[in-house]
């Protein structure tokens, strides 16, 4: 698996140059697919998906400068016959997850079909996670509760033997300062990343490495 796991997107150089070298190709040469499901479970989601999309909100993620960009909507491929999207997501050579919540992302991956693909899927196309899109394929995600999915429905993929808490010392998330995000992986049984926004996790099968130009740490249960 190739995987990019980053806290707010791409959001220096060091993490543009760690996925192009995943991708094998510049950012102008390649083509992306960007899931924006996750953010339609929070409050303003569909406004939120189009500020992403445009590259009006935080780093460049859609807007990066792909030699093409698609939408794969993860809540109609069950009406939606396979061979219509899966050569989409075969051909690509990004797929950009966005963030919002887990436990939705979680549950319309596996409904539709898409977590059943991945691990095949990511032999050739990198992952690209942004905030819970990230999370869902650790062992560690997250609810806002604003869903009506059933409460014992999963949080992540737990295709990655760690946790990831993204957003470290966020000023727009006050709760994830240090010792409130060591708090909560003291209760995770994995290790865990708490990285911010200028930090990324590059996965190549077993293969974990911290790209950061800003500041992170291991926590150890």
């Amino acid at each position: 698996m190739k995987l990019l796991l980053t806290s707010a997107g791409i959001s220096n150089t060091l993490i543009r140059n760690a996925l192009v070298d995943l991708m094998g190709k510049p950012v102008a040469e390649a083509s992306a697919l960007f899931i924006p499901t996750a953010i339609y479970a929070l409050p303003g989601g569909a406004n939120i998906a189009r500020r992403v999309i445009n590259g009006s909100l935080g780093d460049p993620f859609c807007e990066l400068g792909w030699k093409s960009l698609g939408i794969l909507e993860l809540t109609a491929l069950l009406s939606i016959r396979q061979e219509l999207w899966v050569p989409a997501l075969q051909e690509t050579d990004a797929l950009l997850v966005g963030g919002g919540d887990c436990q939705y992302l979680t549950y319309w991956m596996q409904q539709s079909g898409l977590a059943e693909l991945l691990p095949s899927l990511l032999q050739k196309t990198v992952y690209v996670g942004l905030s819970a899109g990230s999370m869902v394929m650790t062992r560690f995600g997250t609810t806002y509760n604003s869903h009506t999915l059933p409460a014992e429905s999963d949080k992540s993929l737990g295709l990655l033997d760690f946790a990831l808490h993204p957003h470290l010392d966020n000023e727009w998330f006050p709760e994830n300062s240090l010792a409130n995000l060591e708090k909560l992986a003291a209760t995770i049984p994995v290790p865990s990343y708490l990285i911010d926004d200028h930090t990324a996790i590059k996965v190549i099968d077993d293969t974990v490495e911290v790209i950061s130009e800003g500041h992170w740490k291991l926590f150890i249960p």
